[in-house]
């Protein structure tokens, strides 16, 4: 017999996509210039005083290089900028435009009403169950061999 249930993580991946690919036709239907779902992953991960390269790539799992390249093609869109910090001539922190805190703030009402689809496609309680799942600590995975408690 062929097992046909789908894994856990490819589940929550379809998850993140059906949420990333709402998101994203939201922004192009408000007229955000394109980005990518690394773009939006990095976008998310700013803080609002800024953030630099080498954190905006430990907080998305991604090398400094890869973080460095979603930064240069937002800040050449005019989401982004980089200036000096005040206190140091050597960080250059990563800070949303105007331009880019308006896209921000467009995405998070986008966000907002995805999450409300949902909650009407799947109900109230599976929504809350779900939030409360993916909020709880699951704490370090567990090392070893496979299929040993």
């Amino acid at each position: 017999m062929t097992e046909n249930r789908r894994d856990l993580p490819q589940l929550l991946n379809d998850a993140r996509r059906w949420f990333e690919e709402g998101l994203l036709a939201a922004l192009a239907a408000d007229g955000v210039p394109p980005v990518t779902p690394t773009q939006v992953q990095l976008f998310a991960a700013l803080d609002e005083d800024g953030t630099t390269v080498s954190e905006l790539a430990r907080r998305m799992g991604v090398t400094r290089q890869t973080a460095h390249q979603a930064v240069r093609a937002l800040v050449d869109a005019g989401l982004l900028e980089q200036a000096p910090a005040p206190t140091s001539g050597r960080q250059r922190p990563i800070r949303r435009t105007p331009q880019g805190k308006s896209a921000h703030e467009r995405a998070r009402h986008a966000l907002d009403h995805l999450e409300t689809t949902l909650t009407d496609r799947i109900g109230s309680a599976p929504m809350a169950a779900l939030r409360s799942a993916l909020e709880a600590p699951w704490g370090e995975p567990p090392t070893g061999p496979a299929g040993r408690g």
